[in-house]
């Protein structure tokens, strides 16, 4: 296994450091649901500015944080880059990375939301940069803090599932009409489509558990009437090590299969359903709240063989604990919450994913 996340409870309830002002790029559902309340539910952080061009964004901005300074474009906010300590970008998939490096050139350490960048070769190139710079640079992967995997993890960590041989991981949704989003209408080039928005997740769940990927085999569609980007992929990656990971990611799953399904030489580990971290974020809930992340116990995964399983206590979500890995990589000089050499390798995965999916074979990864 990869180095340990952050476990739950690691987390400090207070700061004695310096308070940090963040500039928050883009005030879509990423920006307003995924990073400004967890900005904002972390101390010694502050969500200072946001980077919006639409006015009903930005007075939902100005609502919700009453004091925040909006700009029209990110230009203004380089302009003004002086007065604030960390960028995060939360925008189209296609900007992440010219983005990036405008705000690290611009002073700031920097926060991508997934994906990273386009291609392998860009995420080196900003990885690079930040060296030259001396700049903190790391990757939104929220879904490493899901409760199921930080209980998965647990698991594996102790031992209770024996030597791991196949790992099954599903993100499935049922939507048969689709929303005429970039995400759905745009491109490869534009990074739209399934691969680049729930890949990034599932493959970094998996590269974290298992360790580097030597091989992919990958089917990717497009199934729906009028959709361009991909909407319904499998990938079948074999692990180095020898555990072979099989990863859904689907918008026409009229009903869906395990989350997980963790088949071990002992025992094995089958959870159902989302971790509802993101549900109680996109209700306007706080982060910090004190049942933050705790799984109901209807909802715990289930351990064992058949007719010999028990449920197993979920972790605790703890989506905050990244926000404050970058508060303390940043003021404090802490190791970075997620590590880019395995973002990138996520990256290579994912363009090795669109060879075999145009050729049909399974892809060796070069280094591997």
């Amino acid at each position: 296994m990869a180095d340990a996340p952050t476990s739950p409870g690691q987390g400090t309830p207070g700061h004695d450091g310096p308070e940090l002002h963040v500039a928050l790029i883009g005030y879509g559902k990423g920006g307003e649901v995924f990073h400004a309340p967890l900005v904002d539910a972390v101390p010694g952080l502050r969500l200072s500015a946001v980077v919006t061009g639409s006015p009903e964004r930005r007075r939902a901005a100005q609502a919700r944080y009453p004091g925040v300074t909006v700009y029209p474009t990110a230009d203004d906010l380089w302009a003004d880059a002086g007065r604030y300590e960390i960028a995060v970008v939360s925008t189209p998939n296609d900007t992440h990375a010219p983005l990036a490096r405008a705000a690290m050139e611009a002073g700031m350490a920097v926060v991508v939301d997934k994906p990273f960048a386009l291609t392998s070769a860009q995420a080196r190139e900003l990885t690079e940069l930040a060296g030259e710079l001396g700049q903190v640079l790391t990757v939104y992967q929220n879904r490493r803090w899901d409760a199921d995997f930080l209980t998965l993890w647990q698991l594996i960590e102790e031992g209770s599932l024996g030597r791991v041989h196949r790992f099954e991981s599903r993100f499935e949704r049922w939507r048969p009409e689709p929303k005429g989003t970039w995400r759905e209408s745009g491109g490869v080039e534009a990074g739209a489509g399934l691969l680049y928005d729930l890949g990034p997740h599932l493959i970094d769940q998996a590269v974290n558990l298992f360790g580097p990927v030597a091989s992919v085999y990958a089917e990717i569609d497009s199934l729906r009437e009028g959709v361009r980007a991909d909407d319904d992929v499998f990938l079948a990656l074999h692990h180095a090590r020898g555990t072979r990971a099989h990863l859904w990611m689907s918008a026409l799953s009229a009903q869906n299969g395990p989350r997980f399904r963790v088949l071990g030489d002992e025992a094995a580990f089958v959870s159902h359903g989302l971790d509802g971290q993101e549900a109680r974020l996109a209700a306007g809930e706080r982060a910090d709240a004190p049942d933050w992340g705790v799984v109901p116990e209807a909802e715990w995964g289930l351990l064992g063989a058949d007719g010999l399983t028990k449920p197993v206590p979920g972790e605790r979500g703890a989506y905050p604990e990244f926000y404050a890995g970058v508060r303390d990589a940043v003021g404090e000089g802490e190791p970075l919450p997620v590590d880019l050499h395995e973002v990138i390798h996520g990256l290579e995965v994912i363009e090795a994913a669109r060879r075999s999916a145009r050729t049909g074979a399974v892809v060796e990864l070069a280094r591997y």
